[in-house]
């Protein structure tokens, strides 16, 4: 199990701050895993549609979409943030 949490406009937009889900077998990295939130559909499919500017974070680093997901871990998904 792992803990999605859901931060800004993604918030915003699923509806939900947060969750904790079973991985799939085929689920393993970071790729692995917005592909299959993609599968719910609607708000998770346009959000998380490639090229779309998504952030990921694995137990507070930045991941890049090939990063090793497993049990336990935490992954933050966010819009990039700029600064002024």
């Amino acid at each position: 199990m792992i803990t999605l949490v859901y931060l800004a406009r993604l918030r915003e937009t699923l509806g939900i701050p947060s969750e904790k889900i079973d991985l799939p077998g085929n689920v393993g990295t970071v790729a692995s895993l917005l592909a299959w939130l993609r599968t719910r559909g609607g708000a998770w499919a346009a959000e998380l549609a490639p090229g779309r500017a998504v952030r990921v974070a694995v137990n507070f680093d930045v991941a890049k979409s090939d990063t090793p997901i497993k049990a336990g871990d935490e992954v933050a998904l966010f819009p990039p943030v700029t600064g002024g």
